[in-house]
């Protein structure tokens, strides 16, 4: 997913102002997967969410001191939501690969069944089927199978209650007000911004 470029960012502005822009940015990114990611059949728009995610945290992570409290906790929610999403991604990208093995082998053990009739007969033996060349391997493709459906469908309910989680919280809305919020001028005595109080002697 390409990110979308943020306009109006300026060389000679504050770095909290262009920041801020490129938080946004990233925020309305995020939800623009929206609903479509909480169909559970729409994989592309969840992944697709999960690349917006880690964009966010990033930019965030690196930024969060420029904005109100409430900006550190969204890098960490925002990372949440980034693992979650990663932990289903891993699902979607194995189950093809099983799929694919297991195909492949029935595909093997038909093959060589087949051969193993001989050229020309009519039938095939059922108990030819107990001693195909794959068939330790079948049961344990499928059982992996199935293990990587049921973890998905458990880590997708896990997302769809952090989602939730982060509406109640108010996660949108409380980040865009943080955006605006700006920490104590820079002073010489503290050059990270924090107020360094009196001068010391």
């Amino acid at each position: 997913m390409k990110a979308r470029k943020v306009r109006g960012l300026d060389v000679g502005a504050p770095l909290a102002d262009n920041a801020e822009r490129i938080v946004r940015m990233r925020l309305e990114e995020l939800h623009g997967f929206v609903p479509a990611a909480l169909d559970v059949a729409e994989v592309e728009a969840l992944h697709d969410m999960r690349i917006a995610a880690k964009r966010l945290r990033y930019v965030l992570e690196v930024t969060a001191t420029c904005f109100g409290p409430y900006a550190r906790t969204a890098a960490k929610r925002t990372r949440d939501l980034q693992d979650v999403i990663g932990e289903i991604h891993d699902c979607d990208v194995a189950l093809p690969r099983v799929r694919r093995v297991a195909a492949e082998r029935r595909a093997a053990d038909a093959d060589a069944l087949a051969a193993r009739a001989g050229e020309g007969a009519g039938d095939l033996d059922p108990a030819l089927a107990a001693d195909a060349p794959h068939a330790d391997e079948h049961r344990g493709l499928a059982t992996l199978e199935a293990y990587l459906v049921a973890r998905r469908q458990l880590l997708y309910g896990r997302f769809l209650r952090l989602w939730r989680e982060l509406g109640r919280e108010g996660f949108r809305a409380r980040l865009e007000y943080a955006l605006g919020e700006r920490p104590a001028a820079f002073t010489s005595l503290s050059p990270d911004g924090n107020d360094a109080g009196p001068a010391r002697s």
